[in-house]
């Protein structure tokens, strides 16, 4: 693919059209892991280009799936809620105001283990040979006969922020307190005290968690913490504890930053080489964060400007993201994270850099103010 040498002087509309055309020619289901995030990435577009498009293209897809929403799917946790929420409030539209509540009700009742909704009952639909031909060991190869129930940390963007958007919704329901304490237990389950990064999963059979440091992954906890913490009373039971994790997090991203702002695939290891998501990412979280008054712009601005012309760096002439992992699915061995396939277009590349964009005109507006 070509590339274009783009600095964020040089990115125009034309180049975020570009962007935006190629993330909504992607083959959306109802639904999939990085819809959240690429459906963010529509709405962000439609902002940035002052065309509608985008919108009517989202609330179109939105009123398909709430026609016909049940029976409900294995990975409906995956919908872009916030984003529906946010739709359903502007455009005063019952239909699927009534759905997203619906969907809601139907994720609030899964099971639960120590406080967090279980992502999979059969881990096996995650839980994948490792790639790069790599060897489990015998233990390993028993465990993924049947590896049972997990959890899993790309949750923590979709679940919590939708509660904490049906709060606005339907106030006085519980989902704002549903939105901090799930969102908090997920650290006993996932964290590693050795990096202070979140793990990618933890199975219910073992009860341990796996994988240490997966960029993209800190990506998604990051931004549903800042998410949640923006969307709620700064009364609401865990907001604070929500808003100092969020800090500590941010942080710890930071000493794990490249110089040329990137971050590894899993950030603490070089050898799993470089991914360009996680800077998107991290680029939306930072500024988003900044504006927000979450992460003090002292600290932060400076990363986020790094990771922000880093992911610029690797647009191609079609408005591409390159260097964006495929599905990483989750393996019992970090090797399987070091050999995931690069170079693919997709929700989780696409959307992120238009929601740093968005975040960082906002940020920047802010500080002009």
């Amino acid at each position: 693919m070509e590339r274009r040498q783009l600095s964020e002087e040089s990115l125009d509309v034309d180049h975020v059209r570009d962007v935006a055309r190629r993330l909504g020619g992607h083959d959306f289901k109802c639904w999939f892991y990085g819809d959240s995030i690429g459906f963010e990435g529509l709405l962000a577009a439609a902002e940035l280009t002052s065309e509608r498009q985008w919108v009517e293209f989202a609330h179109g897809f939105f009123r398909a799936w709430a026609a016909r929403r049940r029976p409900f799917q294995l990975d409906d946790n995956t919908a872009p809620g916030m984003v529906m929420c946010k739709l359903a409030v502007q455009r005063d539209d019952q239909l699927l105001a009534d759905a997203v509540l619906d969907l809601g009700r139907h994720l609030a009742e899964r099971r639960r283990a120590a406080g967090v909704s279980i992502t999979f009952e059969d881990t096996l639909r995650s839980l994948v040979p490792p790639y790069g031909g790599l060897n489990l060991s015998a233990e390993d190869e028993e465990l993924m006969r049947d590896p049972g129930p997990g959890i899993y940390l790309d949750c923590m963007h979709f679940d919590p922020p939708f509660f904490a958007a049906l709060d606005q919704m339907a106030p006085g329901e519980g989902w704002a307190e549903l939105a901090t304490s799930e969102l908090l237990a997920y650290r006993p389950l996932l964290i590693d005290e050795g990096t202070g990064l979140y793990n990618h999963f933890w199975l219910e059979r073992t009860a341990q968690s796996y994988t240490r440091g997966w960029g993209r992954g800190q990506g998604w906890a990051l931004l549903g913490l800042i998410d949640v913490a923006v969307q709620l009373d700064p009364d609401t039971a865990g907001i604070n504890d929500v808003r100092d994790e969020t800090l500590r997090l941010a942080r710890i991203m930071l000493g794990y930053q490249l110089e040329d702002g990137n971050w590894h695939a899993l950030v603490h290891e070089p050898r799993s080489g470089p991914e360009s998501s996680t800077a998107a990412f991290m680029a939306t979280a930072f500024y988003r964060g900044m504006a927000a008054g979450l992460l003090p712009a002292t600290e932060f601005q400076e990363p986020a400007n790094r990771a922000f012309n880093a992911f610029v760096r690797n647009l191609d002439s079609q408005g591409n993201l390159t260097g964006v992992s495929a599905a990483v699915y989750s393996a019992l061995v970090e090797e399987h994270y070091w050999h995931v396939p690069l170079d693919r277009i997709v929700p989780w590349g696409q959307g992120p850099v238009l929601t740093a964009l968005s975040a960082r005109n906002a940020f920047m507006l802010g500080r002009a103010q």
